[in-house]
């Protein structure tokens, strides 16, 4: 039973996306895919969105960071 919520766990532990090598956020896993939560300010407009995948976040934070970067 124990080894049941072990693997669980393993699979809800959030992913840190990072861009230019600064960690900007994490995903987590939700129902329909993905929902990123921002730890930094330059991310913060990417914040509860859902993604249907990683890598679509990482791209999407990727955009949003060095974008807001440019202005």
């Amino acid at each position: 039973m124990q080894e049941n919520s072990l693997n669980r766990a393993e699979r809800l532990r959030p992913i840190v996306i990072e861009v230019a090598g600064e960690p900007q956020g994490v995903v987590v896993p939700a129902a329909d895919g993905y929902k990123f939560v921002a730890v930094k300010l330059p991310a913060f407009a990417m914040d509860g969105q859902h993604f249907p995948s990683i890598e679509t976040a990482h791209l999407a934070v990727s955009r949003a960071v060095q974008g807001g970067e440019a202005a």
